[in-house]
């Protein structure tokens, strides 16, 4: 069994390093952003750290084939959003809007870090406390990217 289990591990990890890397927007100043948006789209990818973790404990007990596959794609899963959102922060939040010259540079910064952080953690673990505390780290960068009404 452990055996098994070290190779699914072993699977799932040859997968998600195979995926491509998902870039949050292009770093061409064509004036279409959304900083809003892409809030929004962190918080449903931390959602579905959430939903991987919980589900992933509740797999862990079973020993079938199609649970031991459910729960190496909700593995898979897990790792996607949580570097999605590292992603995200890295290359467009931190390249395009936390700017030295900003009155709260260095907080903004601290923020941003403890998304990449929390998002690190949760690829790391699978407890309800690290995607909670990913989730919550995502909702305090609200405050600097306000929805805008049209």
């Amino acid at each position: 069994m452990k055996k098994m289990y070290s190779i699914m591990i072993a699977f799932g990890l040859t997968l998600v390093l195979a995926i491509p890397r998902v870039m949050a927007h292009c770093q061409v100043p064509c004036g279409i952003y959304d900083d809003n948006a892409r809030v929004a789209s962190m918080l449903e990818d931390a959602i579905t750290i959430k939903k991987a973790v919980s589900l992933l404990n509740e797999l862990n007990s079973k020993s079938d084939v199609q649970s031991r596959q459910q729960f190496v794609r909700w593995v898979n899963t897990k790792e996607q959003h949580a570097q999605k959102i590292i992603s995200t922060i890295s290359d467009y939040f931190l390249t395009q809007r936390v700017k030295a010259n900003q009155d709260d540079y260095v907080q903004r910064l601290k923020d941003h870090h403890a998304v990449i952080v929390g998002a690190m953690k949760a690829k790391q673990n699978a407890t309800d406390d690290v995607a909670s505390n990913l989730e919550e780290a995502i909702k305090l960068l609200l405050k600097y990217y306000p929805e805008h009404k049209h």
